[in-house]
């Protein structure tokens, strides 16, 4: 069984990468969907939730901007220069988890007061709709990076033999 670059990079450096690159983005998301569940029932009482979804939403985004920025010339650039996608498996991981980042950094942007200003009640709409996509591309990432690229036809170059030594005859 083979892995996908996106699931080799949360299990290097562990658990800082699965840390930084998934517990930090994914527990702000939740919570940024979880207080809009509750804001939707109630808006007036709970002053509090208000600023909590917005806090998370904005922290949501900035982690975003910072593992896109990190990520792009790091990771993706140098796979797609050598070709090293391991299938459309690997890539569709890859890039949709990217791809959430951008409606996270919108939500932020916002959620900062500085996008759609004049929407009116078209507001929570526009924050449902950004924080559905976000969902559903973490999603897609998630599922696709935890597939066998194998399956799609990817199998690793073979290494130059190794000379394996029997213990059990020492």
């Amino acid at each position: 069984m083979y892995s996908t670059h996106y699931m080799d990079l949360l299990m290097q450096n562990s658990p800082w990468n699965l840390i930084f690159f998934m517990a930090i983005p994914v527990v702000l998301a939740e919570t940024v969907a979880i207080t809009e569940l509750v804001l939707s029932i109630d808006k007036n009482r709970h002053r509090w939730l208000r600023h909590l979804n917005r806090c998370s939403s904005i922290l949501g985004g900035l982690s975003f901007v910072v593992i896109i920025a990190y990520l792009v010339p790091t990771v993706v650039i140098p796979l797609a220069k050598a070709g090293e996608f391991r299938t459309w498996v690997d890539a569709t991981a890859i890039f949709s988890y990217l791809a959430a980042g951008i409606p996270m950094i919108l939500l932020a942007i916002y959620n900062a007061k500085h996008l759609l200003p004049k929407f009116g009640e078209g507001k929570n709409a526009i924050r449902i709709l950004l924080l559905a996509a976000f969902l559903v591309l973490s999603h897609v990432a998630m599922i696709f990076g935890m597939v066998d690229p194998g399956i799609a036809g990817y199998a690793p170059e073979k290494a130059a033999p190794t000379m394996e030594m029997d213990h059990q005859q020492i």
